[in-house]
């Protein structure tokens, strides 16, 4: 993973991401964000892996890669054990989360362990956010500032795979697990935690797509057509089953 970006090597040529927020000088930090993509859920809902659901010409996982790829660098995919993956470009690592069913936090310890020594801080989204907007993240992540985390919330909802984490909390994101605390709530509670509110971010996507996680066939079936795409008959056949057992 290499050392650790210090304050010199960060202002010679990274890839940099500055805080929003005017701020004395002396206090600016530029920090180097990564993106996390977690693909290891179970898809119950929606009857097929949504990681390689297609999405026109692409499949939902790589679509959130390419699209967050234009703000952030390097990406890591946080896939379940076994789960097999559609293609995806050669700079994307993956790691795998080896305990499943443990929520968010367990994803974000995998992908933070992967990063860590690479990057300041990641943005967290999930590969179910096809129409996932740049700016979203970018917004986030200029706001992060010096803060531990920042966290869109509806009314008091958090959206957990939707924010910014800096890597410095991996040690307490590794000791909520411990004690089996598996909310992203706890972690919040915990670290310097911005909370954003979701209407604020309708500057930069005004329909909040980026909160809009595909979880049954209909969600998928809309998205696809609000995007202009079909779906393959036998994809569209698949999912009508899906629907008729339910």
């Amino acid at each position: 993973m290499g050392d650790a970006l210090d304050l010199k090597s960060i202002t010679q040529g990274n890839t940099l991401f500055t805080a929003g927020v005017p701020m004395n000088k002396s206090k600016i930090e530029r920090l180097k964000t990564g993106g996390l993509v977690l693909c290891g859920g179970r898809s119950r809902r929606m009857g097929l892996d949504k990681a390689s659901l297609p999405f026109g010409p692409e499949t939902m996982l790589s679509r959130v890669v390419r699209i967050l790829s234009e703000v952030v660098s390097p990406i890591v995919v946080v896939a379940a054990k076994d789960q097999t993956l559609p293609e995806l470009p050669k700079s994307v690592l993956v790691a795998r989360d080896l305990e499943a069913d443990r929520g968010p936090l367990q994803g974000l310890l995998a992908g933070m362990s992967c990063l860590q020594g690479s990057v300041d801080a990641l943005f967290a989204t999930s590969c179910d956010v096809p129409l996932l907007i740049p700016a979203f993240a970018q917004r986030l992540i200029n706001l992060l500032d010096t803060h531990d985390v920042v966290v869109p919330v509806e009314t008091k909802y958090h959206h957990p795979l939707a924010a910014v984490y800096h890597i410095r909390i991996i040690g307490q994101i590794q000791e909520l697990l411990n004690s089996n605390r598996l909310r992203p709530v706890h972690l919040y509670e915990q670290v310097h935690t911005r909370r954003i509110d979701v209407e604020d971010m309708r500057s930069v996507d005004p329909h909040l797509s980026t909160l809009a996680n595909l979880n049954r066939p209909e969600e998928y079936l809309s998205a696809v057509q609000s995007a202009g795409f079909s779906v393959p008959p036998d994809v569209y056949s698949a999912l009508q089953d899906t629907v008729d057992d339910a």
